[in-house]
């Protein structure tokens, strides 16, 4: 067994979409970054990637790299999930934490564990996903920006 942990922020930014687990969600601004700046996604794959030894998601997808622009992260997770596999591992669970004034993003939560499991491979009790506001104290409480923090526990898969 092997734990892993992740985190990403982002700040929030006009004329760009808010992407959170691969889901799109209404809101006047959105996460900026070289990617889709999907930072549960990257939380994510930071998490699996730690729990493996493997480095980290910036590591593998440099923002200098031009060839990332705008890629989305789930096609980022699904290389993560095949070196998973590759490493004969697999996910036992996944918990995250999205800290966020706004949007409200509760009515999103269950869009979000669904894209996650799809891409994961595994079932709908292995994903568990939270929202925190930040309470109007710093960057999150003052809706500059979106910070998510994951952990997963993986297994090898040898007998």
């Amino acid at each position: 067994m092997r734990i892993g942990q992740g985190y990403d922020i982002h700040p929030l930014r006009e004329k760009r979409a808010l992407i959170l687990g691969g889901v799109s969600i209404p809101h006047s601004r959105g996460l900026d970054g070289h990617s889709d700046a999907d930072a549960l996604t990257h939380a994510v794959c930071d998490a699996l990637l730690g729990a493996m030894g493997e480095g980290d998601l910036g590591s593998r997808y440099p923002a200098s790299n031009p060839e990332f622009k705008d890629l989305s992260s789930l096609l980022m997770l699904e290389d993560v999930v095949q070196t998973l596999t590759k490493n004969n591992f697999g996910l036992v669970n996944l918990d995250v934490v999205i800290c966020a004034q706004a949007p409200k993003l509760s009515p999103y939560i269950e869009a979000m564990q669904k894209s996650l499991v799809r891409v994961l491979h595994v079932d709908r009790s292995q994903v568990n996903i939270k929202v925190k506001s930040g309470e109007g104290i710093g960057m999150i409480g003052r809706e500059e920006g979106i910070a998510v923090m994951a952990v997963c526990l993986i297994q090898s898969l040898h007998p």
